[in-house]
């Protein structure tokens, strides 16, 4: 699996010990000309705000370098504020809570952090509608009130692991609701995801499902297909529940499917030839997921799912494609620059594509840690 790993982990940590020296205490999304802006002031609420203090714990546990941690640290007391603004929470809380204050925990045991943990899952769980779905987007009216969006699979884990902190079974059960009818309304008999679903709030019912950020309605996000494998690999890991294992194979199995032998993911699976955007964050996701689900296949999962041992050489050959494109194609190593990945789309409607985002930095680092053994699992 990717033979040269061990050097790419090595560039990695060089660069980002160069990048942790002058960065200050910015919060990154993106990059113009190779330096990363500051969203502190702009939206401390942003859902990528943990991204960068989680790429900082990734590398103070492989390296144990001060300086990775005390960024990790800023970050996470910053976002506090995110914590006192009602409306600045959202289904989102897992990405900035998990990267930063359970990885906290995990490499420090720091209480402060554990209780930041516990507030955001509070929150989301909070955010459950007995009719069935963890809300996603806030808005003053309700008129979002029956909105939820594949993204949130990738949040669930907060609420597995205030279970087990708390021995209150409510967070696991809302947790395990959400991806149960994530299954049954989110995932189509192909295998692939819608990006947003439409329900009616006061029944569950299913309304509408928006194109969202793919192509249009009936297409194929490739980040929200990635959210979908790797987040019901962890509510398989998290309640050793068959069918989340089941539905995580189908999602995995489309994407590497479809992803080309260049292993240049593009925004959406069905979008038209031209204009071709590619998707560096939807590659990056995928390849971490997959490499988490091959090993969950190989261990936990070996007796659950037939062929399990074929099935995860399919995943790790389709890691090996995507991680090849990313790291000799579309990967800037120089130390002077602060981003990794260089072509990210957000949305495939978006004006601008193709462009630095801190999440797609991030899943890399942790895909390459998977491989040599370096990462902190903090999911």
């Amino acid at each position: 699996m990717l033979d040269y790993a061990k050097e790419i982990s090595l560039k990695i940590k060089n660069k980002e010990l160069a990048v942790a020296g002058r960065i200050g205490d910015k919060i990154p999304y993106t990059a113009y000309d190779g330096v990363f802006d500051d969203w502190t002031d702009k939206n401390l609420c942003w859902w990528t705000n943990g991204f960068w203090g989680g790429m900082m714990w990734q590398l103070y546990g492989a390296t144990k370098e001060d300086i990775f941690k005390t960024k990790a640290m800023e970050l996470e007391e910053k976002l506090d504020g995110n914590l006192m603004n009602y409306n600045g929470m959202d289904h989102d809380s897992g990405f900035k809570w998990l990267t930063t204050s359970h990885a906290s925990m995990i490499l420090t045991g720091s209480n402060e952090s554990k209780n930041r943990l516990l507030l955001a899952a509070a929150n989301l769980a909070g955010r459950f509608n007995p009719a069935g779905f963890i809300r996603a987007w806030n808005d003053e009216k309700g008129d979002n009130a029956g909105w939820a969006i594949i993204d949130c699979l990738m949040n669930l884990p907060l609420l597995y692991i205030a279970t087990k902190l708390t021995g209150d079974p409510r967070f696991k059960k809302i947790a395990m609701i959400h991806a149960d009818t994530a299954i049954k309304h989110f995932i189509r008999e192909d295998g692939s995801a819608r990006h947003i679903v439409i329900f009616a709030p006061e029944t569950g019912d299913f309304v509408d499902e928006p194109g969202g950020q793919g192509y249009g309605k009936g297409s194929v996000w490739t980040r929200g297909q990635s959210w979908a494998l790797y987040g019901f690999t962890m509510s398989f890991l998290h309640t050793g529940e068959k069918r989340y294992l089941e539905t995580a194979v189908r999602c995995a199995d489309f994407f590497a499917d479809n992803t080309p032998e260049s292993g240049r993911i593009p925004v959406d699976f069905r979008q038209p030839k031209e204009p071709d955007y590619t998707d560096s964050c939807a590659a990056s996701i995928a390849a971490s997921g997959m490499l988490l689900l091959a090993k969950t296949l190989r261990n936990e999962g070996k007796d659950l799912i037939d062929g399990a041992e074929e099935t995860a050489v399919k995943y790790e050959q389709t890691v090996e494609r995507i991680l090849r494109y990313l790291v000799e194609k579309d990967s800037d190593w120089n130390p002077d620059t602060d981003n990794i990945l260089k072509s990210c789309t957000a949305a495939y409607h978006d004006k601008e594509h193709e462009f630095p985002i801190i999440y797609g930095d991030y899943y890399l680092i942790e895909a390459i840690f998977r491989i040599t053994g370096e990462e902190t699992y903090i999911w």
